[in-house]
């Protein structure tokens, strides 16, 4: 066999190298990868041990109260067709521990907001339900072993302040008789640092809301984007303009307004896509969260919130229950009573069926309208052109009825319409 034709042995050196630079060259190629492989399982190790300390981190953020004081003595569920209606309890706490950040001359802080989220069985439909923390009911007795006493025609929110969030907790269930499975606590402070986990959140704000007594300004603007101190000033806020409230209805109708931006901001891709914003807003999120011990862990919150996917933004409504103004002679002048339509909506929750349009004439929907220039950065399918007009039928917010139903002046202060 000629030279030219005898296989190269193995192991040969390559056509120009030197054995000892081809061992050499294999060597390096095999610690190249060994780092490779090294830094890919560190890598892996870090990422599952970093996961592994945010779910910790988070959920250790939470605070778990047990449901014990509740006793058996509870309401029924009605509702018997398929599945199961949820409702939750939201209650918003202004603790308001630094000197001078008290809001309104009002002292002590306690649950400013009260929202009972009823979640159809269907998993079609959401409606949050806001209770006036003006209203005027018979409390319960409440506590362990009813320790706090009852007490009739008290404040709503005087619950809050005598037992916490199992108290309240209690009331709903004495005075709606509707079933609640959970309950959760956000409180304010935290609430800021979620708005500005997100970079802020876009709502309309038809004039500056200017009280200089205490200390709230929010800029007007069509959207103005609210950084956290902003936010919170916007949502307690009770006097605006020239008109003062004589309850907390409109600051009830800017809360709803500025929790269902928050949701469309939050359910954004601007804020889904971006890891540096999602983990602020978790942290910020849990750090301000109370709520009953069956909910107290990211899993079962993110169990619960992977249910809601199917709800259209369109099919979230904001509700304020329907109330009257007592009198001026009366001893509650400047709160409120339920009226029949109160009860109403109470029983429809409880037997899982939708609200009318008659008793969501003034509900606000988290889905934006399509006349808001709410959205940071609007495709062009999302924004109207100049020539469209969008029939009345597909506004979010449906007109109100001639006769109104609610007591609330119109329009209400530091909401666009």
């Amino acid at each position: 066999m000629s030279e030219e034709s005898r296989p190269p042995a193995t192991g040969s050196a390559t056509p120009g190298t030197t054995p000892g630079a081809r061992r050499a060259e294999v060597g390096r190629k095999h610690t190249i990868g060994r780092v490779i492989v090294a830094s890919l399982l560190v890598l892996g190790l870090v990422t599952g041990l970093g996961m592994v300390y945010l779910y910790r981190h988070l959920s250790g953020n939470i605070t778990g109260v047990s449901l014990g004081a509740l006793g058996e003595d509870r309401p029924e569920k009605v509702y018997r067709g398929n599945g199961e209606p949820l409702n939750v309890l939201v209650m918003g706490s202004d603790s308001r521990d630094c000197e001078g950040c008290g809001v309104d001359a009002e002292g002590g802080g306690g649950s400013d907001t009260t929202i009972l989220v009823h979640i159809s069985a269907d998993r079609e439909r959401a409606y949050a339900v806001s209770i006036p923390r003006d209203s005027i009911i018979d409390r319960p007795a409440c506590g362990d072993d009813d320790e706090i006493p009852a007490e009739t025609e008290v404040k709503w929110n005087a619950a809050y302040n005598a037992g916490g969030p199992v108290c309240t907790m209690e009331q709903v269930e004495a005075t709606t008789d509707i079933y609640v499975d959970h309950f959760v606590v956000v409180d304010f402070n935290g609430f800021g640092d979620m708005v500005d986990a997100v970079g802020g959140v876009p709502v309309c704000v038809p004039e500056d809301i200017d009280d200089p007594k205490h200390e709230i300004f929010v800029p007007a603007g069509d959207p103005s984007v609210l950084t956290g101190d902003e936010a919170l000033d916007y949502v307690r806020a009770r006097y605006v303009g020239e008109l003062v409230q004589q309850n907390d209805i409109s600051r009830i109708r800017r809360q709803q307004a500025f929790i269902a931006a928050l949701v469309r901001k939050v359910k954004s891709a601007g804020t889904l896509a971006r890891l540096d914003k999602v983990v602020p807003f978790l942290d910020a999120a849990t750090s301000s969260l109370t709520t009953d011990d069956e909910l107290d862990s990211v899993t079962r919150i993110g169990k619960l919130a992977m249910q809601l996917q199917s709800i259209g933004l369109d099919n979230v409504k904001f509700v304020t229950l329907p109330t009257e103004y007592y009198p001026r002679e009366s001893d509650h002048w400047g709160s409120v009573y339920w009226t029949p339509e109160a009860e109403q909506i109470w029983k429809l929750l409880n037997e899982d069926k939708p609200l009318p349009p008659k008793l969501l004439s003034n509900a606000i929907s988290a889905e934006p309208p399509e006349t808001s220039n709410e959205s940071e950065t609007p495709s062009p399918t999302e924004t109207p052109s100049p020539t469209e007009t969008p029939s009345p039928s597909e506004t979010a917010t449906p007109e109100p009825p001639a006769q109104t139903e609610t007591p609330e002046p119109e329009p209400v202060p530091g909401v666009c319409a």
